[in-house]
């Protein structure tokens, strides 16, 4: 790919041109959201009055060294440049020392000098441009993977903490960024112009490169590609090759719904560099062979499921909402191939089965991973679902659609395999998981979370949630948002817990307890977060 090895020292002029962004005013964080207007570039003085900044009351500090706008362009030429408005941002995030990066920053959200939504899009340009998605999509690449999920935390935090998981997620570039010079010290260089195809060519040039996973010709043709098409034709490009595969664990569907999502906060101006680093984590094929020369046993279910879908009913979006059918398909999960989960599901479909009863059966069933084993492979099942799922739901081709929820069924056999080769897997079914006895049910939230282990944790929420009270629910996800907020050390707190507190509403109410009862199977645990008291002092000193 066009991505070498550069000195982080280098830094090109901007790119030429303006694309179409587009803004909508969001009520819960006070930050613009790309949406239709041309050519707008937001002001950096602009103050959040809606954000968290506003909700703590903060007083102004007296201004600290900024990295002004020549020092910001003022760079050699063997590294990709950003926009104008966001350049000098990144670079203030890439230079300053991590052990000064928070305190400095709070400083600038004080002073309203930049908005959440700045912080947010120049973070994910950060992470782009410095660290390498390899060997695999993940590792290091999580400060980049894990920035809308602190976003999505943002969200749904409470006004006194919303800027905890974004300034959390800005000191893990900064770790990541100092293992990637340690690993060879890539940055993402510039696009080389004379290979960029026409634009009426850079459609076919995109996926004859894909195809062939060649690097080098679809680092152009993403170029080309981003030119001259909309975003809703990009996306549904870029879809199946996000998950025509599970190498490196499904980062690769996380990778393209959460690039996808923080685009949507950042605005599509600034798309170009986050396309070409999807387009290098999508051909990673780790130590194998070129899969478009060899049949790998990976690459199989998607070719097959291409056959397998064109076999379902017309009306395949229509049908009956069925708990029963949606344990039957978790039954066969647990113990069925990657062939027979996705036939199940296609037989489940024609068989006059809604595809919801099918999605719910997706999502509780990687969830009942993480109640069997709470490890790395089951919390990836959870995050990959939950992406596949936003893939189905925002994909605009109707045949890709139907392939989605195939591969999603063959993934989670795939999983339950790599979770055996770690060691014990529990034989226990969440379908049937049986609540805590009434005497010994939670009074609060916070009790549910305090001691036991996984099973009698599941067993209390279970108790604690009422189906007649949704307030409970409510009070629950708010504790574990808390919990992830005061205690999290990793990105994959972040990513579990947003995947999994997102996906309770994008169940069937009959199985929303359930899958509620896995959110607590992977929580921090010990005492607060360092960081956490830091960034409090930053924004309110």
């Amino acid at each position: 790919m066009a991505c070498p090895n550069t000195p982080p020292s280098a830094r090109s002029d901007a790119l030429r041109g303006a694309v179409a962004a587009d803004l909508r005013l969001s009520r819960r964080v006070g930050f613009v959201i790309a949406c239709g207007m041309k050519h707008s570039v937001p002001s950096r003085r602009r103050f959040l009055t809606d954000s968290a900044g506003a909700s703590l009351s903060l007083s102004f500090l007296s201004q600290v060294p900024a990295v002004s706008f020549a020092a910001a362009k003022s760079a050699g030429k063997d590294v990709v440049a950003l926009r104008a408005e966001i350049e000098p941002l990144v670079r203030f995030l890439e230079d300053t020392p991590r052990e000064r990066l928070t305190e400095q920053l709070a400083a600038r959200i004080r002073s309203g000098e930049v908005s959440y939504r700045e912080v947010l899009g120049a973070l994910l340009l950060a992470g782009v441009r410095n660290v390498e998605p390899r060997p695999a999509v993940g590792f290091k690449f999580h400060a980049v993977l894990v920035v809308h999920s602190a976003h999505l935390a943002s969200l749904s935090g409470p006004d006194s903490d919303r800027w905890l998981p974004i300034l959390w997620a800005v000191d893990d570039f900064k770790k990541s960024q100092a293992r990637d010079v340690k690993e060879g010290n890539w940055t993402m260089a510039p696009v080389v112009e004379k290979k960029v195809p026409a634009p009426t060519a850079a459609r076919r040039a995109f996926i004859e490169a894909m195809d062939r996973w060649d690097e080098a010709a679809a680092d152009a043709a993403t170029v080309g590609l981003y030119r001259s098409a909309g975003a809703q034709e990009i996306f549904d490009l870029f879809v199946p090759y996000a998950a025509r595969d599970l190498r490196s664990i499904g980062h690769k569907a996380i990778y393209l719904a959460n690039a996808w999502r923080t685009l949507q906060v950042m605005g599509w101006q600034h798309a170009e560099p986050v396309l070409r680093s999807l387009t290098y984590a999508l051909l990673n094929h780790t130590s194998d062979p070129n899969p478009a020369d060899n049949d790998l046993d990976i690459d199989r279910p998607w070719r097959r499921n291409e056959g397998l879908a064109d076999e379902l009913r017309a009306d395949w979006q229509t049908g009956k909402v069925d708990s029963g059918a949606t344990a039957a398909l978790m039954a066969g999960f647990r113990k069925d191939s990657e062939d027979a989960a996705s036939d199940a599901v296609l037989s489940q479909l024609n068989d006059g089965i809604a595809p919801q009863s099918v999605i719910d059966a997706l999502f509780v069933g990687s969830a009942e991973l993480m109640l069997r084993q709470p490890a790395i492979p089951a919390l990836h099942a959870v995050t990959t679902t939950n992406a596949m799922h936003y893939l189905y739901q925002n994909c605009s081709d109707e045949a890709v659609r139907r392939r989605l929820l195939l591969q999603s069924a063959s993934f989670l056999p795939r999983f339950r395999e790599f979770m055996l080769s770690r060691g014990k897997v529990a034989e226990v079914r969440l379908d049937t998981l049986e609540a805590e006895a009434g005497e010994k049910s939670p009074a609060s939230a916070a009790a549910v979370l305090a001691g036991g282990d996984r099973i009698a944790r599941a067993r209390k929420v279970l108790a604690f949630t009422d189906d007649s009270d949704p307030d409970r629910a409510r009070e629950l996800i708010g504790e574990v948002r808390r919990h992830i907020f005061l205690k999290g050390t990793d990105a994959h707190h972040y990513k579990f817990s947003s995947a999994v507190l997102e996906d309770f509403y994008q169940v069937s109410p009959d199985w929303r307890a359930r899958l509620l009862a896995c959110s607590t199977q992977y929580l921090p645990s010990g005492r607060d977060n360092p960081l956490v008291e830091r960034v409090r002092q930053a924004l309110t000193a």
